[in-house]
């Protein structure tokens, strides 16, 4: 007798059901005008939500322009780049049957840089298209790159607020879930970990001081955002560097951020210093989210380079995080969770317009699924 597929098993987060446990993880296009986003978006975000997976995050999103990693990075901190994105929005929502999250976050002293496609490199703030960026200390992100200013007390006040601004938009146009980006390196990362943060005041210090901007913001992000829909964050479990963030904290700050109302933790690890030594595998941060949900009590959702749905499948079912999400394999392959439910002997949604891939109603194409009837 065929088991029914754990990966294919519905989940809610609070008022929101998702009928399976596939997300399309956010991912930079570098590809917004002053923040907006564009007709790429329309095609990006379009293309996944027909089949990629229940839940189709919205790239890292910038609450203010320095907050932006380059001049091309997505953001949500005026009328323009709200009404642009209601557009995507609405446009997946019209020929899509994916739910909609966005992640908003703030790159720190990770910003004003180029583009991928232009190099990357950093750019100062005497440069076109550059910045003055800042940060929890004046340390910069590596040698070579510019100094960042040290964020006030009145500062970090002013940064919440372009949070909750940006929360209030993403209710505004729709989306079903909101994300907090507090990994990879960028500012709450950055507030988080000891080798960026070497504050002396209560925003540094201790890991309770560490913690207190990324708590401070997440509860005024959650007061401002519906009680009957999810918010979460996705976090870096550990920097890979001796002397930076661990495991250990993460799951202090889960807890924490638990009895705030956080509904799940993305786990993710690494970004935050370029000395790190990553040892990469499929799944190899898998671990780090079973630790999170076993010791915190909090659902998790598992990141990185989960590609194969046999893969994803053992995940979920053996317990170690409750949703995967997935990158460059939904580049690659944006109907992953159509292929993945055919490969399980499972059932998963089809927009009105894609029924005819149906394997169901095209035995010819498909022959596996009339060789199992």
């Amino acid at each position: 007798m065929h088991m029914p597929s754990a990966l294919f098993s519905p989940i809610a987060l609070r008022g929101l059901e998702l009928p399976n446990r596939i997300a399309v993880s956010p991912m930079c296009q570098y590809s917004s005008e002053n923040g907006s986003a564009t007709d790429w978006h329309l095609m990006h975000l379009g293309s996944f939500s027909l089949g990629a997976a229940a839940l189709v995050m919205t790239e890292m999103t910038d609450v203010n322009p320095i907050g932006r990693i380059s001049p091309g990075c997505a953001g949500l901190w005026c009328d323009e780049n709200e009404a642009a994105l209601k557009r995507v929005v609405d446009f997946c929502r019209r020929y899509g049957v994916a739910k909609l999250g966005l992640q908003l976050a703030h790159a720190g002293r990770k910003g004003s840089t180029q583009t991928p496609a232009q190099g990357g490199r950093p750019l100062a703030p005497n440069e076109a298209g550059g910045w003055k960026t800042e940060a929890p200390s004046t340390i910069p992100y590596a040698p070579g790159w510019p100094v960042p200013e040290e964020i006030s007390r009145r500062r970090i006040k002013e940064l919440i607020a372009d949070w909750v601004a940006a929360v209030k938009r993403a209710e505004r146009i729709g989306y079903d879930l909101v994300e907090l980006h507090g990994g990879h390196g960028y500012l709450v990362h950055q507030f988080l970990s000891p080798i960026s943060n070497q504050r002396g005041d209560e925003y540094g210090g201790s890991l309770a001081n560490r913690m207190r901007f990324p708590l401070e913001l997440f509860a005024a992000m959650r007061a401002a955002w519906p009680a009957d829909k999810p918010m979460g964050i996705r976090v870096s479990a550990t920097d890979w560097v001796e002397g930076g963030w661990t495991p250990e904290e993460t799951v202090v700050f889960a807890r924490e951020l638990k009895a705030l109302g956080c509904d799940y933790m993305d786990v993710s690890s690494g970004g935050l210093d370029p000395r790190q030594k990553i040892p990469l595998s499929p799944g190899y941060q898998v671990p780090f989210g079973e630790k999170v949900r076993r010791e915190a009590v909090i659902p998790t959702m598992s990141v990185g380079l989960i590609a194969e749905a046999k893969h994803a499948e053992e995940i979920i079912a053996s317990g170690k995080a409750d949703m995967i999400v997935i990158g460059r394999a939904a580049m690659w392959n944006p109907r992953w969770a159509w292929h993945a439910a055919e490969e399980l002997g499972a059932e998963t949604a089809y927009a009105p317009n894609m029924i005819a891939c149906h394997p169901k109603l095209r035995p010819d194409v498909f022959p596996r699924r009339r060789q199992k009837a």
